[in-house]
């Protein structure tokens, strides 16, 4: 079997044309403000199409902490919320590039999602997104209700990056003794810097994810400091008293490994989990959402494990 055979035919053309593009568009020496122009360029034919929203509302900066964009799948009433952090290795992506993915879980779950905008590292560093998250959560708290934004049962969710920036703040908010979320929605997440059998096995560019751009995303968001964290590097943290966790977790991905792990320190903890692996995804699959029905599937069963949390509440 040759590299990316193992991988669900869907997906292995979206990986293809997304590499493709890349290959097109770059030659090695680009900055890093110009590698962000480029990912959006890449990204922006995966973010087209999709539901339409009744209500997108933009929350600069200046007010929240951090720019918001709410999308309400429906008006005039109060709806639970899912905050959703984009991935990109802290370094790259947006509210944009995800834009489509986070009309698709408003739209099937029936609650508002939250669009976060935090500040990309290596301009800034580990814990400074973290920090503007948590305010921005404050923030909701403080107002959500005037956007029809039910907070007393929130999610927090994300893909990549941002799922380890999910974790993170839950572990923050127990910490500060404050009740951390009703849900986590943990996507092909980034909890640990320890190599695993995955990394070599899914660490080519056939599989998106590479080895060497996942070091890199991590000193972007680190710096010199690369010593296991419990915040940082969640997998090492303390996992008592977390909300329960849906984990997407992509079989042909590098972090494959890793998500595991923190699914079954969490399980062990006492949180309530439930544990998708998707057979022939790699990292970034959701974003095929447009071509590929596993992708498709991957977000239905998030946001009906959403309404199921909802409804015992």
């Amino acid at each position: 079997m040759m590299p990316g055979d193992d991988i669900d035919p869907d997906i292995r053309r979206f990986v293809r044309e997304v590499n493709a593009e890349y290959d097109r568009l770059t030659n090695g020496g680009e900055t890093i403000a110009e590698r962000r122009a480029i990912a959006e360029l890449v990204r922006q034919p995966w973010r087209s199409g999709g539901p339409q929203m009744a209500e997108t509302i933009e929350i600069p900066a200046e007010d929240a902490g951090a720019g918001l964009r709410i999308y309400r799948p429906v008006k005039d009433r109060p709806l639970n919320a899912l905050i959703y952090l984009h991935g990109g290795g802290w370094t790259s992506f947006s509210l944009d590039t995800h834009d489509r993915l986070m009309r698709e879980y408003a739209a099937q779950s029936g609650a508002a999602v939250i669009g976060v905008d935090y500040s990309l590292s290596p301009e800034v560093r580990f814990p400074l997104a973290l920090e503007e998250i948590g305010g921005a959560v404050g923030w909701l708290e403080a107002h959500g209700e005037r956007y029809g934004i039910a907070m007393a049962n929130a999610m927090i969710g994300g893909d990549s990056a941002g799922a380890n920036l999910a974790l993170a703040a839950a572990m923050r908010m127990r910490d500060a003794g404050r009740a951390p979320f009703g849900g986590l929605i943990l996507n092909y997440g980034a909890f640990d810097e320890r190599l695993r059998d995955s990394h070599s096995r899914y660490g080519g560019p056939e599989y998106m994810l590479t080895a060497d751009e996942m070091d890199w995303f991590w000193r972007n968001y680190r710096g010199d400091d690369r010593a296991p964290h419990p915040i940082a590097t969640p997998l090492n943290g303390n996992f008592a008293d977390l909300p329960p966790a849906f984990f997407c977790v992509a079989q042909c991905d590098i972090l494959a490994d890793e998500n595991r792990e923190t699914a079954s320190r969490m399980m062990q903890a006492g949180a309530k989990v439930e544990l998708q692996i998707y057979e022939g995804a790699t990292h970034s699959f959701l974003e095929a959402m447009s071509i590929s029905a596993l992708a498709r599937k991957a977000i239905e069963d998030a946001a009906r494990w959403m309404q199921s949390i909802w409804q015992r509440r």
